[in-house]
């Protein structure tokens, strides 16, 4: 039997509550898209999967901060949580290229996306410092989708583009911060842990907002 036992570092416990909250959230998200009455149902089914393994990953990384448990079992936790990662990276790409080219070229980017996620994985298996190669690996999808946006906000193609375009910025920021040494104190002590989820929460709702607005839109993507 594991014995179950709450982490006794109290940045590590901060790091399990916000991991907690940014799976709440991520579900509160998908409830309100679920029932925005939305019109292309293809592209909001998608943007529910990217919330959903975000929510699923936030939800292994709780457990894995919050509670003492054996190497053995972290490493079971850690593996799916690293492959929900990889997975939803890419298939966030997808969501950009459909919302650029339209729903043809996005189908047949599905495949070769949640391959990509899963190649990803293979290396995180391979080699060390995981959660580094994720950043890099993040930033460089990051990067492409922000251009995608930046450029739909521009000329007008797509409301809310200019807010989704935001919302990158800040995941960019998150992981930038996630790699660094930053910590505070407030109330309780937040190591990077700690403030890259508090980041990505604003950045969620940062780009829930930018959705909503774009599924207020008549245009449909053919």
């Amino acid at each position: 039997m594991i014995p179950v036992l709450l982490n006794e570092s109290p940045t590590e416990l901060t790091t399990a509550a916000t991991d907690a909250l940014l799976a709440i959230e991520c579900l509160v998200v998908i409830l309100f898209l679920r029932g925005a009455g939305a019109t292309d149902r293809w592209r909001t089914t998608l943007w529910c999967w990217i919330f959903g393994l975000i929510g699923l990953s936030s939800t292994l990384g709780a457990i894995a901060h919050g509670f003492m448990l054996p190497d053995s079992v972290q490493a079971v936790l850690w593996r799916p949580l690293y492959l929900c990662l990889g997975i939803l990276v890419a298939l966030f790409m997808v969501c950009a290229v459909y919302d650029w080219k339209g729903r043809s070229l996005a189908a047949r980017l599905i495949p070769l996306s949640i391959g990509t996620g899963i190649a990803f994985f293979g290396l995180t298996e391979l080699f060390s410092g995981a959660f580094l190669a994720f950043v890099v690996y993040e930033a460089l999808a990051m990067l492409g989708a922000f251009t995608i946006y930046v450029f739909l906000g521009v000329s007008g193609r797509l409301r809310g583009a200019g807010v989704i375009a935001i919302a990158i910025l800040l995941n960019l920021l998150a992981a930038g911060v996630q790699a660094s040494d930053v910590s505070f104190h407030l109330l309780f002590p937040f190591d990077h842990n700690g403030v890259f989820h508090l980041i990505q929460m604003a950045g969620i709702g940062t780009l829930f907002f930018g959705l909503l607005l774009g599924m207020q839109s008549n245009v449909t993507k053919k």
